[in-house]
């Protein structure tokens, strides 16, 4: 069975590149904002160049959290995340790469060594400026009864701490996932269309190297069809991973 490939591969591997997406954190609440009923589907996103010229796009861009922000906030780990926690407590994660930004990864357990959040986090609100980073909670709370986006104590326009559409990647993350993966044993997706670049070329540092590429997802991908592949498995990663991961740390 294609299950017991996958189990197998986790036994073997010491070093493994988890990349992960939308799909390991719908089970916790967190809307796939791609999907048919996700935000995008009824916002344009803006763009960070509109947001440090325009009142009115900094406007729209905290509306647009705000909504989003209660999901965020009641959300809590999922039996996915634990099982990553799991496998990097037996010594076998290189690193934990993740294009969400709900800190779902870090409340579960992934330490901050290992976890490079490619898009940011939701967690924090950063100043544009000096780079100031705080609690989100009370920007929301002022933002939703003065209606108006806040700012730092440096007067710099304040944002959540996660990367925006026209917005840069941070070299470092980059650096640190491309490291992961010229060093990485097994490379596995989670939960992601890997349609998303230049994060989505990461799996593929690794699985160009020779290192097995393990795809978990509902739905096609844009990796599918890839020579790279060692395994694709269909379906709700939280049925298929979380039981591997147990089978495979099992003595």
């Amino acid at each position: 069975m294609e299950t017991a490939k996958l189990t197998e591969l986790l036994r073997e591997s010491k070093k493994i590149l988890l990349f992960t997406g939308a799909g390991i954190s719908t089970g916790s609440g967190i809307p796939d904002f791609r999907g048919p009923e996700g935000v995008w589907k009824r916002r344009q996103p803006v763009y960070y160049q509109d947001f440090m010229r325009s009142e009115a796009a900094r406007m729209e861009h905290w509306d647009y959290k705000l909504e989003g922000w209660p999901a965020f906030k009641a959300a809590r780990p999922n039996a996915t995340h634990e099982a990553i926690v799991s496998l990097e407590r037996a010594g076998k994660v290189q690193a934990v790469m993740t294009q969400n930004i709900d800190g779902l990864h870090a409340r579960a357990g992934t330490s901050a060594g290992r976890l490079v959040e490619i898009h940011g986090t939701n967690t924090l609100v950063e100043c544009q400026t000096c780079g100031r980073r705080s609690a989100p909670e009370p920007h929301f709370v002022s933002f939703r009864e003065t209606r108006r986006p806040p700012l730092c104590e440096c007067g710099g326009y304040l944002k959540p701490a996660t990367i925006s559409f026209g917005q840069n990647l941070r070299n470092e993350d980059l650096e640190r996932a491309e490291a992961a993966a010229r060093a990485a044993d097994l490379v596995v997706a989670l939960g992601s269309t890997l349609s998303v670049y230049p994060a989505s070329n990461i799996p593929l540092l690794a699985a160009n190297r020779g290192a097995p590429y393990v795809i978990i997802n509902r739905g096609a991908t844009e990796h599918d069809e890839l020579p790279e592949v060692t395994l694709r498995l269909e379906g709700d990663v939280g049925e298929i991973f979380p039981p591997a991961v147990q089978a495979a740390l099992a003595r």
